[in-house]
């Protein structure tokens, strides 16, 4: 059955509660966004009683809360009447007044992931702190998914759930899928970025990277970490590229440690030893690891477009390229950001040591599983979730 017309609400509350309808009128147009009521989930009270009201709307927050929960009551909507005057979003709303914003809102995100209704990462999407329209629509429509298993008494996995939710086609949108929506919408942010030489090289892209990319095998390091099953000594007198692929596995993977006057294989290394798609996502999201500054990101994420399709450039061809398109984009190396060249060769140092690339004095070229992991490495980067800038 609909949720009454909060119109009507509003007016009968006008007869039975005067002095509450104004504080009611307001609550309502925050929490619905004039939208009807019998679209408002369990999420959309709790992040409105939680965060919205005590950070955004000014007046009285308990009279607010208050207010609210006798309008809903009159709608029929008892549970999330509930919640409005429960002793919990009391005491959220009182470590706001008392502790501040940082302590109110350690309580309410400790509150949400309490109630069971918030979709939980999983491994085919990790939410974003800032949805697009798509995202947020698959976010809500997991969120009451999850909160009428919760009613009905289910025993819920949410993650199980979200996953069913978010990769199922659904005839309300289609016949596509929640994650392809999403996907489609991270992908196309990605390609609208920065400057117009960036947005015509990554254009093509948008729809190649929409299919997950196969896999391929890593003989180099797959053989290293091999040999260190039984530790490999370091006395061994390596070639450059080996020895960039041992400080690779070592440094960047975490996958070799130092024993003395030898290397042995870490547990991670063993359990990359043992997954060839752990070991290939590993690698391919090293080549533009998130940890990195974001102008060198940007310079290696030119430098994989530019060589995806296994053209033959020289090392200053290269340069020059990845110069123009980063530099389209605002970064200006000179002002002390790290120079086009050292990050190009950086990458190109991994690139080789994981025999993905040949590589001279003379030119660059990825080879064919080289190919598959710059598309895979951009694609990664391209459907990460958005979050905050000093966000961790």
């Amino acid at each position: 059955m609909s949720a009454p017309d909060v119109t009507a609400l509003l007016a009968e509350l006008e007869r039975s509660a005067p002095d509450l309808a104004d504080d009611a009128r307001t609550a309502v147009e925050w929490l619905t966004g004039g939208e009807p009521l019998e679209t408002v989930t369990q999420l959309d009270v709790c992040e409105f009683l939680w965060y919205t009201l005590p950070l955004k709307v000014g007046g009285d927050h308990e009279r607010l809360a208050h207010s609210l929960g006798r309008l809903l009551e009159l709608g029929g909507l008892e549970r999330y009447a509930a919640l409005c005057t429960s002793p919990q979003t009391i005491r959220i709303l009182h470590a706001y007044a008392q502790d501040g914003e940082e302590a109110g809102t350690a309580a309410y995100q400790e509150a949400l992931q309490a109630t069971g209704v918030l979709p939980p990462d999983v491994p085919e999407l990790q939410w974003s702190m800032i949805m697009g329209p798509e995202e947020l629509g698959a976010h809500v429509a997991c969120s009451a998914a999850l909160e009428l298993a919760i009613i009905a008494g289910e025993t819920v996995d949410r993650v199980a759930l979200t996953q069913r939710w978010l990769t199922e086609p659904r005839a309300d949108l289609g016949g596509d899928s929640w994650l392809h929506r999403v996907h489609g919408e991270r992908l196309n942010r990605w390609v609208l970025g920065r400057g117009p030489a960036r947005r015509e090289l990554a254009q093509p892209f948008e729809v190649r990277l929409y299919a997950p990319v196969t896999p391929q095998p890593l003989p180099a390091l797959h053989g290293l970490l091999s040999q260190a099953e039984d530790s490999l000594p370091l006395r061994l007198a390596p070639s450059p590229e080996a020895l960039r692929l041992r400080e690779l596995a070592e440094r960047e993977l975490g996958a070799l440690s130092r024993d003395g006057a030898r290397l042995a294989l870490t547990d991670h290394g063993r359990f990359l030893l043992g997954s060839p798609e752990a070991m290939w996502e590993s690698v391919t999201r090293l080549l533009l690891a998130r940890g990195e500054h974001e102008f060198e990101v940007s310079a290696r994420e030119a430098a994989l477009m530019l060589l995806a399709d296994g053209v033959l450039m020289s090392p200053a061809q290269l340069r020059e390229r990845v110069a123009e398109v980063v530099g389209g984009e605002g970064w200006h190396p000179a002002t002390g950001l790290e120079d086009v060249s050292a990050s190009i060769t950086a990458l190109i140092g991994q690139l080789t040591a994981l025999e993905l690339a040949f590589c001279d004095e003379l030119a660059i070229r990825l080879t064919r599983p080289g190919q598959f992991a710059a598309l895979a490495a951009l694609r990664a980067h391209a459907l990460r979730p958005r979050k905050y800038v000093n966000s961790t």
